[in-house]
């Protein structure tokens, strides 16, 4: 039976095993292991998740990206991610564990002496970069206190992930209308909102540019910034050389105002994803996406 990322996290037994392989296997060891099932699950060409990477890799790639490279950058980004998984169980009970692999930047040193609610709100835009949920449960650990908005209604294996994340002091809340307006209140009175910015969704109302096509995108954290007027920092995470999860954050990027509530919104979007383009171009196949962000394009991809 082929192992795919996507049965990984859709099946509660499936974490279950990872979990077990986490806790048993030496660092270097799960790595291996991680790298055997990526090869396996990269040779699946007609898969929906490989399918998915190759389009989302050619479109950041500028369409230069063909056949054998095309090929290798998949079967790299399914490495990454595969590595990420291992490592997040690996040290999801003993976090103290992995502060020798985490590098913060300036602005995120900041956040961990902030107080919950501060003069002003923040909206913290994550990208699914390397190992972000890893390290995003870290700084949660270290006095980090946002607010965090999830994939609405999670099920099986997701749902498993979301009660794993709950009981180590996340402040989660499955994405819905009622949870935006909580999330709105949250940062008129000062406080941090992270959710994500880059995984699609169906049938968007708007479709802001992203690599120079519109992309299948969600805007409910422009939404948010534009009702609360608060900035949004981006933050990514970037594996690097020295075998160290990076986590690197942007200036904050204030929203900029128009008559027109559409095209405030399309404007602002393209402006945070623009910052966004730059993080993925910096280590591309670090960009873990394994769903269609321009589904349009997927027959358009070189064989």
């Amino acid at each position: 039976m082929a192992i795919s990322l996507s049965r990984i996290t859709d099946s509660p037994n499936a974490i279950r095993l990872v979990m077990a392989l986490g806790h048993l296997l030496p660092r270097r060891l799960g790595h291996l292991v991680a790298g055997l099932v990526a090869r396996q699950m990269a040779g699946r060409r007609d898969s929906p998740l490989v399918r998915a990477i190759r389009c989302n890799q050619w479109v950041v790639s500028g369409g230069t990206l063909e056949k054998a490279a095309l090929c290798q950058a998949v079967q790299r980004t399914i490495q990454y991610s595969a590595n990420a998984i291992f490592d997040l169980y690996h040290y999801l009970d003993d976090l103290q564990a992995a502060d020798r692999l985490i590098v913060l930047d300036d602005r995120v040193r900041g956040f961990l002496g902030r107080p919950e609610f501060s003069g002003r709100g923040l909206l913290i835009a994550g990208l699914h970069t390397s190992n972000f949920d890893l390290c995003l449960q870290w700084l949660c650990r270290r006095g980090m206190k946002p607010l965090v908005l999830t994939i609405p209604n999670p099920q099986g294996g997701r749902r498993m992930e979301f009660e794993i994340r709950r009981k180590s002091g996340m402040n989660l809340v499955p994405a819905s209308m009622t949870a935006l307006r909580q999330a709105v209140k949250h940062l008129q009175q000062g406080g941090v909102v992270a959710t994500g910015i880059d995984r699609p969704i169906p049938e968007p109302d708007i479709r802001p540019l992203f690599f120079n096509h519109p992309a299948a995108l969600p805007t409910h954290h422009i939404h948010m910034a534009i009702r609360a007027r608060v900035p949004i920092m981006l933050m990514a995470v970037n594996f690097q050389s020295d075998g160290k999860y990076h986590i690197r954050t942007s200036e904050p990027f204030e929203m900029e105002p128009h008559p027109n509530r559409e095209i405030q919104t399309l404007q602002n979007a393209e402006g945070v994803l623009k910052i966004a383009e730059g993080f993925i171009r910096n280590a591309p196949q670090q960009w873990s996406m394994s769903l269609p962000v321009w589904p349009e394009l997927l027959d358009k991809i070189p064989d």
